[in-house]
């Protein structure tokens, strides 16, 4: 079992390693990494940093000491999960022989073929699919279409919708897939979606659809295939601070910062950085995806007056907006 207390000596271990202690077995991570001495059974950090690097031989060796093959790491998810992530047919295989799920889901509710398809691991996903992987699921879910349209996947995503993905699939805030080409301005994209028959008229629960989203992110030329003539004269018309409110800068997370402050100290050492390099690329994917997520309700106040004359009477009222409610003399 995992303990908070074990974490700092794990991630002590991994700092290590990125700093170059053992600098030859970076090396040789490029290459098929071999048998890996195993004296116990890992926790979720040093298992997740194992299976990103490939490590077979120690997945075999704990697989055989008793590992449950659907082990969570600390992050992205389990073994499986990890080896679609990285498009490692060999460790899936594995996985799956020792009665992995492929249709396990993470804390976050992603499948290995939802991460296979962000990754635009095309052969991992035609390899999921030949081994069970659902492509359909209930509504108000993520779907691995969702996540091959966001990254531009367009062979995954035809390949999905082929295989019986729902084309206007809804997220948990009811974002179609249409809508996830719309936010990154793939025209071709959302064209080739289009072309397929994607619903055009859906809207999540903040009340955007796909209009409402071109025409928020500037994409002049999605919003004229989305909507007709007639819609987008009169959506264009209207003043561009209705299309869109200004959103605030976020700082940078913080295990986002921890890793950049490492690369930096590799790279002064002239150290390779391509392993953190791509864990901070993960780590920035997976705050995107949560980014698409519940956006927050709109701020409100608890308004209470009263008249001087009268004070035990008082009136109260929750207002939405306070700024825009003013502004409107409400």
């Amino acid at each position: 079992m995992y303990h908070p207390y074990r974490k700092p000596l794990a991630l002590l271990a991994v700092t290590i390693l990125m700093l170059g202690a053992v600098p030859a077995a970076l090396a040789q991570t490029a290459a098929e990494p071999g048998p890996t001495a195993v004296s116990s059974l890992p926790d979720p950090v040093s298992f997740r940093v194992q299976m990103e690097l490939g490590a077979i031989g120690s997945a075999q060796e704990w697989l055989a000491a008793g590992l449950p093959p659907d082990f969570m790491g600390d992050r992205i998810g389990s073994g499986l999960m990890i080896a679609a992530w990285e498009g490692h047919i060999p460790l899936m295989e594995l996985f799956a022989a020792h009665g992995a799920d492929v249709n396990k889901t993470n804390a976050l509710g992603e499948t290995a073929l939802m991460h296979a398809a962000w990754k635009g691991r095309g052969e991992a996903v035609q390899w999921l699919l030949a081994h069970g992987a659902r492509v359909g699921r209930e509504a108000m879910q993520w779907t691995a279409l969702h996540y091959a349209v966001f990254a531009g996947h367009s062979a995954i995503a035809e390949l999905l919708l082929d295989r019986g993905a729902d084309l206007d699939a809804r997220s948990p805030n009811g974002s179609s897939v249409l809508m996830m080409a719309v936010y990154e301005g793939r025209e071709d994209m959302a064209r080739w979606l289009l072309a397929r028959g994607a619903d055009t008229r859906g809207k999540n629960e903040n009340g955007d659809g796909a209009l409402d989203w071109a025409m928020k992110f500037n994409h002049m030329k999605i919003a004229r295939m989305v909507a007709s003539r007639d819609e987008f004269v009169v959506v264009a018309s209207r003043p561009k601070t209705e299309w869109s409110a200004p959103k605030k800068s976020e700082p940078v997370p913080t295990d986002i910062e921890e890793l950049l402050n490492i690369r930096g100290i590799l790279a002064a050492r002239n150290l390779a950085v391509d392993k953190i390099d791509h864990r901070i690329a993960a780590l920035r994917a997976q705050y995107a995806r949560a980014g698409l997520k519940r956006e927050a309700p709109p701020p409100a106040v608890l308004e209470i007056s009263a008249e001087r004359k009268a004070p035990g009477k008082q009136r109260a009222r929750l207002v939405i907006e306070p700024a825009k409610a003013k502004a409107a003399g409400r």
